[in-house]
């Protein structure tokens, strides 16, 4: 791709995140599942209209990498709003300030992302075999997700956020929306920004697993960057869209171990006269992912809306 298309899709990101926050999110207050799921509608409409504009440019074949590799990155993030969700209350975080939270944990993830594709790229154009071994991560990563019972995560055990607590002096208490106040002639980090920490970790974690997967689609480093950065734009809103029924996706983490699997499976065979199909992809990862959408629903359809909880907030220290 040309250096002016990445300015350019750049450019347009910039501007879009700019009007979000100074014009829709100016100040900080609750998202309603009405305006969250309007959100998501235009974020799906711009990754569309876009996959559109690579048909149009540069034919079938890119646009059906784009789509295919949105939609593996959009549905392996969909676990990343299950960590929002229990990051969110474990902090007790105020509902009107978990936007902000997403805003500049996305906004972050988005250069983290474009640092972790072009060391890939740059590893697969210069070491051909490593393609091996992000087909080997990936089936075992697939393997594991398969056979592992569901785990609870504890933010508080993670390494880097108790180094940060340790290292930075944090106040006890949320300032509203703020990530740092200044104490005594001293900047302090409030505990919303030990909550961005969190969620920048999180999604790193995740990193190391979409971005391998939609490597086994393209790699052509344009196309696995921008359907890394639409399905991450839509993330926010998704979140508040799903919050309340995150508990009837239980088969969902079945149908990304099959899709990781799959996606390793057809990483190891693109070098070989058995190589899949991008068209033919794009149809088995939307038939899984839908699959284990609508058997999770109907498998839960008794099921009363999850209650959202308030964990104690142990913040200070």
């Amino acid at each position: 791709m040309p250096v002016s298309a990445w300015f350019i899709f750049t450019g347009i990101i910039l501007v879009l995140l700019a009007i979000d926050l100074g014009l829709f999110h100016r100040k900080s207050h609750k998202v309603s599942f009405r305006e969250a799921l309007g959100w998501t509608v235009v974020w799906v409409i711009l990754s569309c209209a876009f996959g559109g504009w690579v048909w149009s440019a540069h034919g079938q074949a890119k646009a059906v990498e784009f789509f295919t590799g949105y939609l593996i990155e959009l549905s392996l993030s969909a676990d990343n709003v299950f960590v929002f969700a229990l990051v969110f209350n474990y902090f007790a975080v105020p509902q009107a300030y978990q936007h902000k939270v997403l805003f500049w944990g996305i906004l972050s993830a988005l250069v983290l992302r474009f640092i972790m594709i072009m060391a890939g790229a740059a590893l697969i154009i210069n070491f051909a075999w490593i393609i091996y071994v992000f087909a080997a991560f990936l089936i075992i990563t697939a393997i594991k997700m398969l056979v592992s019972n569901d785990e609870e995560v504890h933010p508080e055990n993670n390494p880097v956020v108790r180094w940060f607590k340790k290292a930075v002096p944090t106040t006890t208490n949320y300032e509203g929306d703020r990530f740092l106040v200044k104490r005594g002639g001293l900047w302090m980090a409030t505990p919303l920004l030990v909550v961005l920490v969190c969620v920048e970790v999180s999604d790193v974690i995740f990193a190391v697993d979409s971005i391998p997967a939609i490597f086994a689609v393209t790699q052509d480093p344009f196309i696995v960057f921008t359907s890394n950065v639409c399905a991450i734009l839509g993330l926010r809103s998704l979140y508040f869209v799903l919050a309340g029924v995150m508990n009837r996706f239980i088969y969902l983490k079945t149908g990304l171990a099959l899709v990781l699997g799959f996606v390793g499976v057809k990483m190891l065979l693109s070098h070989t006269p058995y190589k899949i199909d991008s068209l033919l992809s794009l149809g088995v990862v939307a038939l899984i992912l839908a699959g284990s959408v609508v058997v999770s629903l109907w498998a839960t359809r008794n099921n009363p809306p999850e209650t959202e909880t308030k964990s104690e907030q142990p913040l200070a220290g």
